[in-house]
């Protein structure tokens, strides 16, 4: 006999025993002691920043903003694989048990979430808009049921297989969001925020009517599952080989003359292969601009001189330990094996691409303090960082490059 609750049981038992030996790996990774001394440099910059600010800074509407990114943004965990749409596709009727614990699952995990950050949010709304921290449980039991709804809204638009009705529904329910999340952290009048609160309720309604006879679309829930947890097993991977990881490539064709200049020779093959892996492949060359752009951001922001080169260091780290598995990008493909070329070649390939990319960062980053009018730090962030790039490719990542 059929038991959704058991399947369920069964499945989250599954993910929680997966997700929790490679959270084992990132917990202890000393790559954790890196990014917990970021967050605790960025707080204590935070915080001075909030004494500076004046009373007419909209820190309602950023609030509202960044809130709003989080609301919208309502993915649901089913948990669902690939062999479900045909052993699971007869009995979607009694399946609504199983969902509805999916659905409280995500809103428990999102609520987490929310919670974070709110919680990084209440000092500039207590210091901006005089509120007081005993509100804090009070807007985060507010903003736990307008999650509640826009993960409601996203159910039903999940019947739908037009990927315009997706983004449409998307953008709406953001602009509603950061109205109603205004008018929540401004304290506007009641009346104020309760319209688009109707609204929000209104939309989930007509969805819910116009998905009355629309049957779940099984293909397209299954491959956002797997979208999810190949997100999880990129970060995974960059403690530990992840053998479920799936590699999925993207031609970038806007990139298409860093490959070009590489000359066609026989001895450069590894360095086409990689270049190409870098641009196309994976979340590579993602990883490596959100980084830099991080670490610019901060750089830009930091005034103290050797903070800047710090943190200039500490990005180009970052950068560097999580381009290190591009190394072992191929390693399961056996016609790279064929290759007549040796492993010190390939080596070669591999160590002048990352040289090339940190030399790129560390330029990067002593042009920002170099803009700012900093000479002396800009110099010594471009020196340092050559030495590091060298040092990183050519000592520290050795042992790493098996």
């Amino acid at each position: 006999m059929f038991n959704p609750e058991v399947l369920w049981k069964e499945r989250f038992r599954s993910f929680a025993k997966e997700t929790g030996s490679y959270l084992r790996y990132i917990f202890n990774g000393h790559l954790m002691i890196v990014v917990l001394f970021l967050l605790g440099t960025a707080a204590f910059y935070y915080q001075d920043w909030i004494k500076t600010l004046q009373p007419d800074f909209p820190a309602a509407w950023i609030i509202a903003g960044i809130l709003s990114v989080v609301l919208t943004y309502s993915p649901i965990q089913t948990f669902l694989t690939e062999a479900d749409k045909i052993f699971l596709l007869p009995l979607e009727t009694k399946l609504a048990d199983y969902f509805r614990k999916s659905f409280l699952f995500s809103l428990s995990l999102q609520s987490y979430l929310l919670l974070m950050v709110l919680a990084v949010l209440m000092p500039l709304h207590v210091k901006v808009d005089g509120a007081d921290f005993q509100s804090f449980f009070s807007l985060l039991f507010a903003v736990i049921l307008i999650k509640l709804i826009n993960l409601l809204i996203r159910w039903h638009v999940q019947y739908f297989i037009e990927s315009s009705v997706k983004w449409t529904d998307s953008i709406i329910r953001f602009f509603i969001n950061i109205v109603l999340l205004y008018f929540l952290f401004s304290a506007a009048p009641f009346l104020f925020a309760a319209v688009p609160a109707l609204i929000l309720i209104f939309f989930y309604l007509y969805y819910k009517k116009q998905t009355t006879l629309k049957g779940l679309k099984w293909e397209q829930l299954i491959e956002e599952e797997e979208r999810r947890m190949n997100a999880f097993y990129r970060v995974a991977n960059m403690f530990t080989d992840v053998p479920k990881l799936r590699d999925r490539s993207r031609r970038r064709k806007w990139l298409d003359w860093l490959i070009n200049r590489i000359p066609y020779r026989q001895d450069l093959s590894f360095s086409h292969l990689y270049m190409r892996t870098f641009a196309r492949s994976g979340d590579y060359f993602g990883l490596f601009v959100r980084l830099t752009a991080i670490g610019g951001a901060a750089l830009y922001f930091v005034t103290y001189g050797p903070g800047q080169i710090l943190f200039a260091l500490l990005f180009m780290y970052l950068t560097g330990f999580q381009l290190l598995p591009l190394w072992n990008h191929h390693q399961n493909k056996l016609w790279v094996r064929l290759y007549p070329l040796t492993e010190k070649t390939r080596r070669k390939s591999f160590t002048s691409l990352l040289v090339g990319i940190l030399l790129f960062q560390a330029f990067v980053f002593a042009a920002i303090v170099l803009m700012k009018g900093e000479l002396l730090f800009g110099a010594i962030i471009l020196a340092a960082g050559t030495a590091f790039s060298f040092f990183f490719v050519y000592f520290y990542s050795l042992k790493k490059l098996t």
